[in-house]
């Protein structure tokens, strides 16, 4: 069938549902040879991936994964999933993880999915086991702490097993340098199925289609967003060069794409001047390791750090707190996430979180 399949991608033809479900049981089929599932994939990115592609491969990724045990009551709540698809490869400190953090002391019920880093020094399963949060727990003990403590993170490979499967291929992919659907996939795939998400990409051409995704796959509200970082030292013989973060700039530009329910998508453009935002440059948004980058959060939720760095956290928990209904605005958002963290509500949460485990 796959065979069948890079043929049809090779001569441009788009999938239908039906043949990715098909694909989908071979990719995650033992008895497939790793270089059949990686033609595939290659073949698929070449063509380009559409929404629908790229929803149908989640819907059916989510059907094969391991569900929490969340009940009609707790579901009635809007639940928050704050992420970046990562890549942008600026060794910036854990900021949706912050945000997220924030967003939960404000009463927010947040459902982070993740997994260790990758492309990054700290992902955010690394940056919450420095800080004494469990990442690890059991569907039903994870879903206890989302209804208790407004957090629980869902360790992405306990409820995937699926891709175990599908890894030697993906391998293959990338000692290629070939990108593959699944680099799109991650912050899809939240076995908690949030009604509400911030999404940060690494380029701008992907806030459209992903914010199509993700109304597809019937969220609620979501902004999937992309902001400039322009770097003050392009190289020799070029102009000033911009690079892209998978979260909202305090830099530069931002390309936002949001929708509410069923309402048609708008895709925004708008820079961070009209909020109280200091002097900064792309280094003073750096981290470190797991444990550098616990400090930094510890040092922020303790109204330590008021620099640049709050800064940047305070507009992305802002956007959370804003979609997540919290807010009236992002401006808001920000005043809100400030005053959590000026009255000790986010240092009081991270401590909750790490007496819990």
């Amino acid at each position: 069938m796959l065979s069948k399949l890079i043929t049809q991608l090779s001569a441009r033809k788009n999938l239908s549902g039906e043949e990715i479900s098909s694909a989908i049981i071979e990719l995650t089929s033992d008895t497939v040879p790793p270089q059949t599932k990686a033609a595939f994939l290659s073949a698929l990115a070449q063509k380009g991936e559409t929404p629908d592609e790229i929803a149908a491969f989640a819907a059916e990724l989510r059907k094969l994964a391991i569900q929490p045990p969340i009940d009609a009551e707790l579901r009635a709540q809007d639940i928050l999933d704050v992420v970046g698809t990562g890549g942008d490869r600026l060794g910036t400190f854990n900021i949706s993880t912050a945000a997220a953090l924030i967003a939960a002391a404000a009463g927010v019920k947040v459902a982070k999915h993740g997994n260790r880093a990758v492309t990054s020094l700290a992902g955010s399963a690394d940056v919450l086991e420095a800080l004494g949060i469990p990442t690890e727990l059991p569907p039903a003990e994870a879903v206890e702490s989302l209804r208790r403590h407004n957090f629980a993170f869902f360790f992405a490979p306990l409820y995937h097993p699926a891709f175990k499967s599908i890894a030697p291929a993906r391998k293959l992919c990338a000692d290629r340098g070939q990108r593959t659907v699944f680099n799109f996939l991650g912050p899809l795939l939240n076995p908690a199925n949030v009604s509400v998400q911030l999404l940060g990409v690494s380029r701008p051409g992907l806030c459209a289609p992903l914010a199509r995704v993700l109304q597809n796959l019937g969220l609620r509200r979501a902004m999937v967003v992309c902001g400039e970082v322009p770097q003050l030292s392009p190289p020799e013989g070029s102009t000033t060069l911009t690079v892209c973060m998978d979260e909202l700039s305090t830099l530069g530009e931002n390309v936002v794409a949001e929708f509410y329910q069923s309402q048609a998508l708008s895709i925004n453009r708008w820079m961070p001047s009209g909020f109280p935002i200091q002097p900064v440059k792309p280094e003073d948004l750096v981290g470190g390791d797991k444990h550098v980058n616990a400090d930094i959060i510890r040092r922020l939720f303790r109204g330590e750090d008021r620099g640049p760095k709050r800064d940047a956290l305070l507009l992305n928990a802002g956007a959370a707190l804003w979609i997540a209904g919290k807010a009236s605005s992002i401006t808001d958002g920000w005043n809100m996430a400030a005053r959590i963290i000026d009255d000790g509500a986010a240092d009081a949460k991270l401590r909750e979180l790490a007496r819990a485990a």
